[in-house]
């Protein structure tokens, strides 16, 4: 095997959620070795859907009740994981709704104690219009941001 050539695949599922002001929602996470600013999402597990992921990434990190509304964007092109360099990820992306409208973000950090560490996650919403690509830390969130805009 070549030296750093992924070796297995890895499947994440991230979560677009605008609210009524057309701003979405980022999340800002701070882990013992990196932090970096994303879209709420994470891991597919074994057993479970992409869109299962999503949802039940959307419950833990933000306490927020989402639906998968549409498909927004899966990766098309190679992309080496940040996390693990002999890993390929496949990135998911949907367009969320909240399940009761009404439902609001009521903790804007939370923190999380995820196999033995810690991980704090701040959450904020920006204006779609206002989106750049360096309000975000990962290449392919930094690639949907013009299309994310046209929403």
């Amino acid at each position: 095997m070549e030296k750093n050539k992924p070796s297995r695949f890895t499947v994440r599922s991230y979560g677009i959620l605008l609210n009524a002001e057309k701003e979405v929602l980022l999340v800002h996470e701070t882990m013992p070795e990196m932090e970096f600013t994303k879209f709420p999402g994470g891991g597919v597990e074994f057993g479970e859907g992409p869109e299962d992921c999503v949802v039940r990434e959307f419950k833990e990190e933000t306490g927020l009740d989402v639906k998968v509304d549409s498909h927004f964007y899966t990766t098309g092109h190679f992309q080496q994981s940040a996390f693990r360099s002999s890993d390929q990820l496949i990135a998911i992306y949907y367009l969320l709704k909240l399940i009761n409208p009404k439902q609001e973000l009521t903790e804007m950090e939370r923190t999380l104690f995820i196999s033995g560490k810690t991980e704090v996650l701040k959450f904020h919403w920006k204006s779609i219009s206002q989106l750049t690509e360096s309000d975000l830390s990962f290449p392919i969130d930094k690639f949907l941001v013009s299309r994310i805009r046209e929403l």
